[in-house]
């Protein structure tokens, strides 16, 4: 017999979000700072071009996820907020603008991510490398995460991230096996897991990440499934979340789950063998990043031996 569940079902009335996504309204003074730098500094946020539901908090708390390369996504996943189309120039400068504003933020911790980029050679991955560099220089006791595009399997702009020493390497897997082609039609799944893979022959001390976003229409099954594949690869941190419809032209809501499905979850992870989960409704990939970069490190420096791991 399928649980209720496994069941996906027709899409969910979505006019009415349950009473577990209630959040605070952004607008605090830390918001209202951190907004004024970067928008001084010409940057981007994954936070407000994903509107994201934490923006609220983390810019309070004084965290923000500096999205470069653009607003602009050369593809079209039928979840994302984010615009598509032709990207068009690389700003050379980005990396000292997005430094230079993680300085005067004082930040101890922050999340560069950015658009795909396929319309380039190297998919991005010099300005991924540059910005981390340039961070790692002016502000050094600034941790780094990176979450990175699949670079369409191009390897050689994966270790060039690496190589560059970001204190954690997260690729979202975003989906499970069977809903993967149809949410992200110019993704593929079995990429997305080598990649991770990679992540480890590189540097086997660097912790490397994913994320997943539930109710598109997965099983519970399928979602325990790709999380036994990401450990498979030797993932090592997971962030699982509720996906929210941005407009009626994305993809529907299938089916909200409940607080107490998160946290079966987040046990089930943990038993897999991640070193930190983080699951719940408004949880996304950059959610509490520090915590999970200070539970994996924790954990890969007793288990093994990390002089290799970067400064």
């Amino acid at each position: 017999m399928v649980s209720k569940i496994e069941k996906s079902g027709p899409p969910t009335r979505e006019r009415k979000l349950p009473d577990w996504f209630k959040v605070k309204a952004p607008g605090g003074e830390n918001y209202l700072e951190i907004r004024k730098k970067i928008k001084g500094a010409g940057l981007n946020t994954v936070c407000e071009e994903a509107a994201c539901p934490n923006i609220g908090e983390c810019w309070d708390r004084g965290t923000a996820t500096f999205m470069i390369l653009g607003d602009t996504c050369t593809r079209a996943c039928s979840y994302c907020n984010v615009k598509t189309g032709w990207a068009g120039t690389v700003d050379l400068a980005e990396p000292i603008r997005v430094a230079s504003t993680i300085e005067k933020m004082e930040l101890n911790y922050t999340v560069i991510t950015s658009v795909d980029r396929d319309d380039l050679p190297d998919y991005g991955a010099g300005i991924f490398e540059q910005t981390i560099k340039q961070i790692k220089r002016m502000t050094p006791d600034c941790k780094v995460e990176v979450l990175i595009p699949d670079f369409e399997g191009e390897f050689e702009s994966l270790e060039r991230v690496v190589n560059a020493g970001p204190h954690v390497l997260n690729h979202n897997i975003e989906t499970t096996r069977r809903v993967f082609r149809k949410v992200r039609p110019r993704g593929n799944y079995d990429l997305s897991l080598e990649l991770l893979k990679r992540v480890k022959q590189i540097n086997p001390y660097m912790p490397s990440k994913s994320g997943m976003m539930v109710g598109l229409g997965e099983t519970k099954s399928e979602i325990l499934e790709t999380m036994s594949d990401l450990r498979e690869v030797d993932t090592d941190l997971l962030t699982i979340g509720q996906y929210l419809r941005p407009s009626k032209r994305h993809h529907p809501i299938i089916r909200f789950y409940r607080p107490e499905e998160f946290k079966e979850l987040e046990e089930a992870g943990l038993k897999m063998g991640f070193k930190h989960v983080a699951a719940g409704p408004l949880v996304r990939s950059s959610y509490h990043a520090d915590d999970q970069h200070n539970a994996a490190i924790d954990k890969i420096l007793d288990s093994a031996n990390a002089k290799s791991y970067q400064s």
